[in-house]
């Protein structure tokens, strides 16, 4: 009988060790840098168990920021420089698993994978781009090949094609860790994620899976972050001390809600490409708030954040659930105390309650993914699609 060749051997190997030791990867769409989780992992599926070894997240440069930024969530790009970022994530991506490894003097030969999510540069489901005949599309860029050849380990990557090509819309993701380490008997749970983009996963108390429900529901902190760029030259609103300093505007927060994919029914997604900046501009335009005090702005975009948050909350899940929001989100004072004023019948924690570190959330979820594409089996929630995700790159 044939041999496997070695790199079959080598998932095989793998996928039968008792534990495995894995690195999650997250850039999201804030681009604040690079999360880098290295987990271990015992069996699979609803028997997985996850310990969070080490975390940390590298900050991206201004220059690697500006180069993301001329092809994200823009219909018109270059597309020699969206080849070419393709490679450079790449490479980047892996220089800083080497750097992260070195720190924690680990050896990469004691690594069994990395699971890399990408740089999301343009997220399209039909519900947005409206197209005759096309699919629901989304485009991770940073090449899984690179990151293999460069650190010498397995890389799974790309895992939203798989999702996608089953008829899911790509995002979020969340719903499969979130189902493997967030579920509880006898408890409503909700877990929110408040990056770039608000989602969160509902977990029912009878662990009944065709009950769990997984979506988007709208901005999270890419608004604000791109006008406390705009008008106070800084990265975010920290500790939501512009927020504080202003006042809502009821008028302009009412604008920002009316679009009609707040009156969608869930699941579904969304993400830079509808709320951006020209969106905030023309919500100003028809609310007559165009020269509002920018601080009033940072405010009511906060606002914004926390009351879909509040208002999704209230029509789709049962009352008396337990809230556990992770994200950059979870540290904004403003947002946080927005919802527990609009929802003061929720009991509101972040996911460290759980034991899952609220800033290494989204890159110990896909680890998790990359370890299920390795050993696990589809899992079967709800009318989401079962199914592995993840390409494999190996090192040789």
């Amino acid at each position: 009988m044939a041999q496997l060749n070695k790199n079959l051997q080598h998932l095989f190997t793998i996928a039968q060790k008792p534990a495995r030791i894995g690195i999650g990867l997250m850039s999201g769409t804030s681009l604040d840098g690079l999360d880098i989780a290295l987990c271990q992992f015992t069996g699979s599926g609803l028997q997985t168990q996850c310990e969070l070894l080490q975390f940390m997240t590298i900050p991206y440069q201004d220059f690697f920021k500006s180069e993301v930024r001329s092809v994200f969530s823009r219909r018109q790009v270059d597309l020699e420089k969206v080849c070419l970022l393709n490679d450079f994530i790449g490479n980047y991506h892996a220089e800083l698993v080497l750097q992260a490894l070195g720190q924690w003097a680990i050896d990469t030969a004691d690594v069994d994978f990395i699971a890399s999510h990408g740089q999301t540069i343009y997220h399209a489901p039909k519900r947005l781009h409206r197209q005759e005949g096309y699919p629901n599309a989304s485009l991770q860029i940073g090449d899984g090949d690179h990151i293999a050849v460069k650190t010498g380990i397995l890389t799974i990557s790309d895992f939203r094609q798989k999702q996608m090509a089953a008829g899911g819309e790509g995002a979020p993701l969340a719903l499969y860790g979130d189902v493997l380490l967030g579920s509880k008997a006898g408890e409503d749970r909700i877990l929110i994620n408040i990056g770039g983009i608000s989602n969160l996963t509902y977990l029912p108390v009878n662990g009944d899976m065709s009950k769990v429900l997984c979506s988007d529901i709208g901005p999270g902190n890419t608004l604000i972050d791109v006008f406390s760029r705009n008008y106070f030259n800084k990265a975010f609103d920290e500790d939501s001390a512009i927020a504080f300093s202003g006042e809502v505007n009821e008028g302009l927060l009412n604008s920002l809600l009316k679009h009609p994919f707040f009156g969608e029914k869930p699941p579904k997604t969304t993400g830079p490409e509808l709320f951006n900046e020209e969106y905030v501009r023309k919500a100003q335009e028809r609310s007559g708030t165009s020269h509002i005090d920018p601080k009033d702005i940072i405010a009511t975009l906060s606002a914004f954040t926390a009351k879909a948050i509040a208002d999704f909350t209230r029509a789709y899940l049962p009352k008396g659930a337990k809230m556990f929001v992770s994200g950059g989100g979870a540290k904004n004072p403003f947002v946080m105390q927005y919802l527990e004023k609009r929802l003061y019948r929720t009991t509101i924690a972040d996911t460290a309650a759980l034991g899952i570190n609220p800033d290494a959330k989204e890159a110990i979820l896909f680890a998790l993914l990359g370890n299920e594409a390795l050993a696990g089996e589809p899992l079967v929630v709800g009318d989401n699609p079962s199914v592995l995700m993840g390409k494999f790159s190996f090192a040789e």
